[in-house]
Formats: C-alpha cells, structure tokens, sequence
C-alpha cells in the first residue's frame, strides 16, 4: 500500500466514522479538533485502525500523534512499506 494510499483510506474512513467533510482532513489540521474527538472516540479509532490496516494500536501511542500527517505517518510505519510524503 503506498502513502497515498493510506490517506485516502484513511481519510475515508474517518469521514464517514466521525460524520465530518472528507475535505476538512488535510494532513495539517489537528485530529482531535477536526474529527471533534471526545475521549471514548479513540476507542473507535483504535479499532478501526485494527480492523482496516490490520495492527494493533495501544492507547499510549496517541499521546505523539497530534495532526492528520502524525497519524498518516503513524499508520505508515506500522504498516510497514509505505514511505510518508
């Protein structure tokens, strides 16, 4: 799967979880504001990233994760053979 890849799946699927313009999420804008993300919505986060990409997440692993590129780059590494942008 290449980086691009990845956003677009990504982006799709948040868009449609959190119920927000798929236009909004550029790699710059704050996650939590963005997806106007409440605690129990990392839950849902997390098993979409274990469902989707297929890796487990630990919730310690957010706490770098601040803009869209941070979790674009996140999954990236995690899945493994994609190079961020």
């Amino acid at each position: 799967m290449t980086f691009d890849q990845i956003i677009h799946k990504t982006n799709v699927w948040l868009a449609d979880e959190f119920e927000v313009d798929e236009s909004s999420l550029t790699p710059d804008a704050n996650l939590k504001d963005a997806l106007d993300l409440d605690s129990l919505d990392y839950v849902d986060i997390v098993a979409g990233i274990e469902s989707i990409f297929g890796f487990k997440v630990k919730t310690e692993d957010f706490k770098s994760i601040v803009s869209l590129q941070d979790f674009y780059d996140f999954i990236a590494k995690r899945v493994g053979n994609a190079e961020p942008a």
